[in-house]
Formats: structure tokens, C-alpha cells, sequence
């Protein structure tokens, strides 16, 4: 008998149902695949299960979505040149977005072509007889919940889906919660532990179940006035919580930018991430978007270079402020850490090019770096490359200097090139030709410090109990040690475990789910003051529900929209 392996590469489509989406199946026979064991065609069969993932966390898809809303980052119509895009940065972040916004669009594609590659990988799997598959099996079921966690919490809704020839059922609320509950509990036996970060493990999951229950009362009642946070739930969070920190699997990492660097694969904090070695073809993205266009990181390539893309808004820089003050925001190692040092001293403005590193965390003023002419990157006689001032030639604009302003809005004077701070988390990849490619950090989902900060958020939530949420909160405070640690903190709440999250999880794609859980994202903050509770989800996009329109009443748009 044959063997039928269904062509990973042949899957795509806009919606995932039957009937509205073209989901070109290529089935192939035994000689398609002659040679291949039966490992190796499992191996096969899954890698495409997180294939869509670097595409999902781009810059200008999921990262868009969860921080571009938010009083975390603005992104404003550059010098009148750049970032335009039609609006839809702005809209994204004055929250008047709406169905045919490109970037919701193709998050939405690329969310439902995983989940079809999942559902792909379920059913075909079983047709293999190596033992690995049972743990394959699990991780593809795994990842189908995990896709629909991501179009619960972005669009409200969840496609359950067994058989690549049916029709899906949507589910919405406390059914779309409890079905994702079931699905992570149901493959959690058959996961390995040790093969992640870029795979679904138990710790994963575990992770994945704590962060469903912390936020299943927004799911459950997405335009409710409160939510309901039940205890129960909260018992969960810790529950799972628990589990991760006693596992031993994991750990808290010393120096908290390594956390952030290209070869992060293996640092112990991440739990769940998207894989970007070097053989996988990632992107630097989230390196390169935020900084400006005449920051050259990498004295072997004078064209990798950033983008003047988003900065921080003053308000969220200011709860930086005010929580230190007097002392300045850099007593927080997690703010900031100079690699540059003529920053502090002027004179070391010749640096070898194995010593040349940008610095990282949030980047405020006058910025230094290499000076490129002609193409090529000035030296000093000693053959060193020289650091200096850095000003807006790129744009064409030689007496504009790189030095990154507090305010940053949509007015003309607002949106220049050197408005805002920048934020320069992950480490900029060496081998980045153009600034762009060649990205190998893994895209962090789910790391040890949320961990600890969702169990705290979850013991104040149940019983209001500030002094074990307060041990969980300087326990990953503490942890950060490889330069002096930001001071422990002395009291708890909610107001402060919010703003904890803000200094510990910046940039890292949950300040949107962040803010509706915690009934901040009908605030007011730069250059935003829409307050429709409507917008808390995402509309579905309008080619979706024209796809669907074969099936009246099947694909309902989201309210308001």
C-alpha cells in the first residue's frame, strides 16, 4: 500500500475554512519520497508546523499589533517620507484601525496557514510508524491550540478544525477557553522537556495554560465593564506557575540583555521562542526597526543599518522616570547598558572592530557610532574604526543630529527622524548584510521572568496576597546581577505589578494583552485618546469575510467594525 504525505509547501490560504479558502493540497506518493525513513519524513512533517512563526513575529505583524497599540511604541509618518503606509501606524495606535489594514491582514493569513499546517501534521503523522511521532503528534496539537490562543486574544475567536476537508466551527468566548484548556491538557503527557526553546514542550505548555487562565476572564466577556477573575483560574496560574519554577528546567538569567542576544538559543530563561539559529533563515528585524538610519552596528557591512522605525512614547518613558527618580532610569539595568564607551568618555573614539558593539536597552540623546562616506566606514590611523557624533546624512539632512528626543507625536516637528527614544532590545546580528537579513536571536514568547510575574499578578488577583506577589517580583529583580540589580522593591499591588511588567517585558509583544487584562487600553496616552471598548479585539479582515461570504452568517465581523 502507499504511503499519502501531504506537501507542506503547497499549503496556504487566506481563511481557514472549507469551501472559502484554496488550500492546494499536492498529495504525494511512495515515490515522491523515495529514500526518506519514516523519521525522516515525520521531521518533514512537522518543521512546517513552525515554519510561519519568524513570519507571525515580524516587525510589522504580530509586533505591530501588540506594541503599535499600545503606550509602549508609536510610530509616527517619518520626516513626511517614511512610515507613511497609508495610516495605518497611526490608526494602529489611536486605535482606529480597521478591516483592511494590511499588517492585520497578514497576521491573520499567517496565524491560519500554521493552523492549517498543524492540522495537516495531525492527520498525517499517524500514517508513520516511528516512535517519534507520538511526540510529534502532540507538539502539531499543541501548536493548534497555540495558533488559536493567538486568534482568541487578537480577534476573538477560535477555528476548530479535525479534518482538512471540513468546515471549521468557530468558537468564541467561555467555549473558545475551555476548548484551548482541553487541547493544551491533552498533549501536555506526550511532550518531551528538553527539546525547546524552538519547540512545544511541557514547560511550554505550561506556560501557554498560565497565560490562558490569567487572561480567560477578557476572553470570556471581551467588552465587559470588569473582569471576572476567578479564583479557580488564579489557582491555575499558580498551579502551572509552580510547576516551570520547580521543574529546575529553568533559570533566571544574570545579565538580562543576554537574554536578548543572537546566540540565546540557550540561555536558560526562555521557555518557548521562535527559532532563528543561523541555518534557519531568520530576520534582524527586531533589531534594526527601531533604530535610526544612520546607526551602522557592524563595522564588516556598511549597509546594515536601521530604519527609524518606532520609538517609546513619553508616557511610557515617564513611568521610568517617576519610579526612580531622582536617580536617573539607568539605576534599572534593564533600561539601559552602554557597550560604547565614549559615551562616557569622549576621548575613546577609535574602537577595534572585534570591540565595536552598539548599546542596548532604551537609547535617549546624542548617539555615536561608526561615520560612513562614501560608502565605506572612516578610521583612524591606527587602523581602528572611528566612533563619532552621528547625524542624519542617510536622509540627507547632514545637520540633523542622531540625538533622540523624550517627545515624540504626529505633528510635523513630532515625527522628524530624531524624535523619540529607541529601543535596541535584541542584539543587532553580526552577520546582517543589509541590516534586515541574517537574524539569529530567537524571538522570545514565553521566558522564566513572566513566569514569576504571572504567579505574583495571580496570588494579588485571588487573595490580594502582596507579600508572596512581592517575593516573586524581587526574586526576578534580585536575579540580574551581572550588574548592580534595580533595588528591591518594598510593597505590592496592582499598579505596580502593571508597571513591573512594563520594565521587565518591553518590546516583547504582550503590552497589549497586558493593558486590556489590567483595564488600561481605553487610556489616554500620546497621541491616543480613543476610548471604544470595541477595539479591544482586532476586526477580522474584510478579504476573510469575503472569502466567507459562500456561507451566510458563518464569519461575523467583530463589533464596531
Amino acid at each position: 500500500m502507499k504511503k499519502k504525505l501531504i506537501s507542506m509547501l503547497a499549503l496556504a490560504g487566506v481563511l481557514f475554512i472549507n469551501g472559502c479558502t484554496n488550500l492546494a493540497e499536492k498529495v504525494l506518493d511512495e515515490a515522491s519520497v523515495s529514500g526518506l525513513t519514516d523519521r525522516q519524513a515525520a521531521d518533514g512533517i512537522l518543521a512546517p508546523v513552525y515554519a510561519r512563526l519568524p513570519d507571525i513575529f515580524l516587525h510589522t505583524n504580530y509586533f505591530a499589533i501588540q506594541e503599535i497599540s499600545t503606550d509602549e511604541a508609536i510610530l509616527p509618518y517619518r520626516g513626511g517620507t517614511d512610515w507613511g503606509d497609508n495610516g495605518i501606524y497611526l490608526a494602529m495606535h489611536q486605535h482606529t484601525y480597521t478591516s483592511t489594514d494590511p499588517n492585520l491582514r497578514n497576521t491573520w493569513t499567517l496565524i491560519l496557514q500554521g493552523l492549517s499546517r498543524a492540522i495537516t501534521a495531525i492527520n498525517t503523522l499517524p500514517t508513520l510508524k516511528d516512535p517519534v511521532t507520538k511526540t510529534y503528534l502532540a507538539e502539531a496539537r499543541g501548536m493548534r491550540a497555540y495558533y488559536g490562543l493567538l486568534t482568541l486574544d487578537l480577534f476573538g475567536l477560535v477555528f476548530v478544525k479535525d479534518d482538512l476537508g471540513a468546515t471549521s466551527t468557530i468558537l468564541r468566548g467561555a467555549e473558545a477557553v475551555e476548548y484551548l484548556k482541553n487541547e493544551f491538557l491533552a498533549v501536555e503527557p506526550d511532550l518531551e522537556t528538553g527539546v525547546g526553546p524552538g519547540r512545544l514542550t511541557k514547560g511550554a505548555v505550561w506556560g501557554l495554560l498560565a497565560r490562558l487562565y490569567l487572561n480567560a476572564g477578557v476572553y470570556r466577556d471581551i467588552y465587559g465593564a470588569q473582569v471576572t477573575f476567578k479564583p479557580e483560574d488564579m489557582d491555575k496560574v499558580v498551579e502551572y506557575c509552580d510547576k516551570i519554577i520547580n521543574s529546575g528546567q529553568y533559570q533566571l538569567s544574570k545579565d538580562y540583555f543576554s537574554i536578548f542576544n543572537s546566540d540565546n538559543h540557550d540561555n536558560k530563561e526562555l521557555i518557548f521562542a521562535v527559532d532563528q539559529r543561523a541555518d534557519l533563515n531568520g530576520t534582524n528585524r527586531m533589531a534594526y526597526f527601531s533604530l535610526s538610519g544612520d546607526q551602522f552596528p557592524i563595522p564588516a557591512y556598511p549597509n546594515a543599518n536601521g530604519t527609524d522605525g518606532p520609538a517609546i512614547t513619553p508616557d511610557y518613558y515617564r513611568t521610568w522616570v517617576n519610579a526612580y527618580a531622582p536617580k536617573d532610569p539607568t539605576a534599572d539595568p534593564r533600561f539601559y547598558k552602554q557597550n560604547l564607551s565614549i559615551y562616557s568618555n569622549p576621548a575613546d573614539s577609535c574602537v577595534a572592530e572585534a570591540d565595536f558593539n552598539i548599546n542596548r536597552g532604551i537609547l535617549r540623546g546624542q548617539q555615536y557610532g561608526l561615520i560612513r562616506r562614501n560608502g565605506v566606514f572612516l578610521k583612524c590611523p591606527d587602523g581602528k574604526f572611528k566612533v563619532a557624533k552621528l547625524y542624519h546624512d542617510t536622509r540627507n539632512k547632514p545637520t540633523l543630529a542622531v540625538d533622540f528626543t523624550e517627545q515624540i507625536d504626529f505633528t510635523v516637528a513630532g515625527s522628524n527622524y530624531n524624535t523619540g527614544y529607541r529601543v535596541e532590545k535584541y542584539e543587532f546580528s553580526k552577520k546582517s548584510v543589509s541590516g534586515r537579513n541574517f537574524g539569529e536571536a530567537d524571538i522570545i514568547i514565553l521566558r522564566l521572568a513572566d513566569i514569576y510575574l504571572m504567579r505574583a499578578e495571580a496570588k494579588l488577583r485571588k487573595s490580594n496576597d502582596a507579600a508572596s506577589a512581592l517575593a516573586d517580583v524581587n526574586t526576578v529583580r534580585a536575579a540580574r546581577t551581572v550588574t548592580a540589580p534595580p533595588p528591591a522593591l518594598t510593597t505590592m499591588n496592582l499598579d505596580l505589578l502593571y508597571r513591573e511588567r512594563g520594565f521587565e517585558l518591553y518590546w516583547e509583544m504582550v503590552r497589549r494583552t497586558d493593558m486590556i487584562r489590567f483595564g488600561k487600553y481605553e487610556g489616554t496616552w500620546t497621541e491616543k485618546t480613543n476610548s471604544d471598548k470595541f477595539k479591544r479585539i482586532f476586526p477580522i479582515p474584510q478579504t476573510a469575510i469575503d472569502g466567507a461570504s459562500n456561507l451566510p452568517g458563518y464569519l461575523v465581523q467583530n463589533q464596531s467594525y
